[in-house]
């Protein structure tokens, strides 16, 4: 992921930080600017393109659930061309939830990359790794690593 996603500036950086950090804790409106801060910061380019619909996903997801709807139908989402920038590549037919898989290749994804980048949110997102290896360890069934 590191040739990838080589930097950022500091503040796009510490916006996918943000954007992350928002979303976990609830903060949903905060999570929808921040995402919406670095979508327009990122510059093109394949990787990019992909950590942009991260964000875009985790957008309308936060947008749902600030205004307290349940939408069962995927916004936002990743196609073919994505995948290798993803931790849990599925189908959606295989997905037993293809929202909340959307979703947690999106947090993830944005975890990972900021964590990378953003050397002034390292020690914070470090607390959270947790989170991310057990949204990991919730696929093991559905990718035959069990």
């Amino acid at each position: 992921m590191r040739s990838s996603f080589p930097g950022f500036p500091k503040e796009t950086a510490h916006d996918l930080s943000s954007a992350f950090l928002a979303f976990k804790f609830g903060l949903y409106a905060k999570a929808i600017r921040e995402c919406t801060e670095a979508i327009a910061r990122i510059p093109g380019g394949a990787a990019n393109d992909t950590l942009k619909k991260a964000l875009e996903v985790i957008r309308a997801n936060a947008q749902d659930r600030e205004s307290s709807q349940v939408n069962t139908t995927i916004r936002a989402g990743f196609q073919e061309a994505d995948l290798k920038y993803l931790a849990v590549n599925l189908s959606l037919e295989q997905a037993e939830d293809p929202g909340s898989l959307n979703l947690d290749n999106a947090l993830v994804l944005v975890y990972v990359v900021a964590l990378i980048t953003s050397a002034d949110d390292e020690e914070t997102l470090g607390e959270h790794r947790r989170l991310i290896v057990r949204m990991l360890a919730d696929y093991k069934k559905a990718l035959g690593l069990e």
